[in-house]
């Protein structure tokens, strides 16, 4: 067997037998990025509704800064989380630095932004459609968003899962604040980058494929809605 075929084997082989530090890794990527999903979806679908829904002096700067921070290298979130959770920080007295608590916090701050942005989008196009029939029936604001937020619910689901999607592949952001810890804060990641230049190819691309596994399922997912989504709209 090539050598490839035989680091391939292996890798399978941790996961049909479901070795202990691979699902201790799993699990914890699980546990940080749905967390700091449902964080930014409680966050980030309200400002994207206020920001769809009204207008207001200065929206478009806000619409500019938030668009921008849905590009920004997650080394800089890393970063600014670093400072503010450092010893010598404002958030340093809570000791938060190399937890998953830290790296829930860097993802949130990464995710956040997309979440917004995308939900904002979904929100403004509904809104242009139902506006001129939720002011004559003097539906007040917070029903009014509410009621957008429900009618777009199948693309709000797709945006979530968008942001699931950018939170799991995450490396820069969760390495610095997290410190890749082992038995701590070790997630697929940033395990596949240390496992990887250590020559531990097995663990490597046995997380590699539960890497890929995820991300199948999540553009199945978001298929999924999207064709629930159809169908709704012509039950």
């Amino acid at each position: 067997m090539s050598g490839f075929g035989t680091v391939l084997w292996d890798a399978f082989g941790l996961i049909i037998r479901a070795d202990k530090d691979l699902l201790e890794i799993i699990f914890l990527s699980l546990r940080v990025t749905l967390t700091a999903v449902i964080i930014a979806c409680l966050i980030g679908l309200p400002i994207g509704a206020a920001l769809g829904t009204f207008r207001f002096p200065g929206r478009v700067a806000v619409l500019v800064v938030l668009n921008a921070l849905m590009g920004l290298p997650p080394v800089v979130v890393g970063l600014v989380a670093y400072l503010w959770l450092s010893a010598s920080g404002p958030l340093g007295v809570l000791g938060l630095l190399y937890t998953p608590t830290a790296m829930i916090i860097a993802q949130v701050m990464l995710v956040t932004p997309i979440i917004a942005a995308l939900s904002r989008q979904v929100i403004e196009d509904l809104n242009t459609e139902y506006a001129e029939q939720m002011e004559s029936l003097g539906v007040g604001i917070r029903q009014r968003i509410m009621a957008l937020i429900w009618d777009a619910r199948y693309s709000l689901l797709t945006v979530a899962l968008a942001g699931f999607g950018r939170a799991m592949a995450e490396v820069g952001a969760v390495i610095i604040v997290g410190g890749n810890i082992n038995h701590v804060t070790r997630v697929m990641t940033t395990t596949i980058a240390l496992e990887t230049s250590k020559g531990n190819l097995q663990l490597a691309l046995a997380l590699g494929i539960i890497l890929l596994v995820l991300a199948l399922g999540i553009n199945a997912a978001v298929m999924g809605v999207r064709a629930t989504a159809v169908r709704s709209a012509y039950a």
